[in-house]
């Protein structure tokens, strides 16, 4: 047990989240719709990961974390409700679709949406950081949040986040922060573009999921 909990330690949340992708498979809907499956424990675990990276980012991204971490637990409770009716994350989102539900409260729809969204928004600045490590990471943030989540958010959630920006680390500061001891700068760098080409077609067959379902378009109030 020892051993394992060491082997953890030494493995980066990136190592880790390329673990997590690798090993999860998406089937894509059929013509009927009926075969699509998005599974949801190894979904919840890959954004648990990736709100560790972005934790690393420091105070800015407090702007996004309590949302992150609510939706979070949104998909893992309604999970955990029922681990085998509810493994499957298109069952859900067919569910609260039939009910009426996809767009009220903190339904699950609208935590798949954002959650994708904070992925598509952690792949994009990983990928400016691994073509640009010398790129001011103030600069990788803002450009990754103009592109992945500024088009949905309202004005008070651009207006924080642009107050948080100010806080952004160094980007030499934060790729140390993600290394492990046992990691130099050019094998982190493999395994952030490791991880990109991962995210990508993951994140394709999540959006068009969720274009099935009419969710891609969805706002933040």
């Amino acid at each position: 047990m020892k051993s394992t909990r060491r082997e953890m330690e030494k493995r980066s949340e990136i190592g880790s989240a390329i673990e997590e992708l690798s090993m999860m498979v998406i089937v894509k809907p059929g013509e009927k719709h009926d075969s699509a499956h998005i599974p949801t424990k190894p979904f919840v675990s890959v954004c648990y990961l990736v709100l560790q990276v972005l934790d690393k980012i420091g105070p800015t991204m407090a702007v996004l974390r309590q949302d992150v971490y609510q939706n979070i637990k949104t998909l893992e409770l309604m999970h955990e409700s029922n681990t085998s009716v509810n493994s499957n994350l298109v069952e859900i989102l067919k569910s609260e679709a039939k009910e009426g539900n996809a767009r009220k409260g903190s339904s699950c729809s609208k935590a798949l949406v954002w959650l994708t969204r904070t992925l598509d928004f952690t792949s994009s600045l990983l990928q400016t950081l691994a073509k640009d490590p010398e790129k001011r990471m103030e600069q990788v943030v803002e450009e990754a949040y103009e592109l992945t989540l500024k088009p949905w958010h309202g004005w008070i959630s651009s207006a924080a986040f642009r107050v948080a920006l100010r806080l952004v680390p160094e980007s030499k500061t934060f790729v140390n922060i993600l290394r492990t001891d046992e990691e130099n700068y050019d094998t982190l760098k493999e395994k952030m573009q490791m991880l990109v080409s991962l995210f990508v077609p993951f994140l394709e067959d999540i959006h068009g999921i969720l274009r099935l379902y009419n969710l891609d378009k969805m706002k933040s109030t």
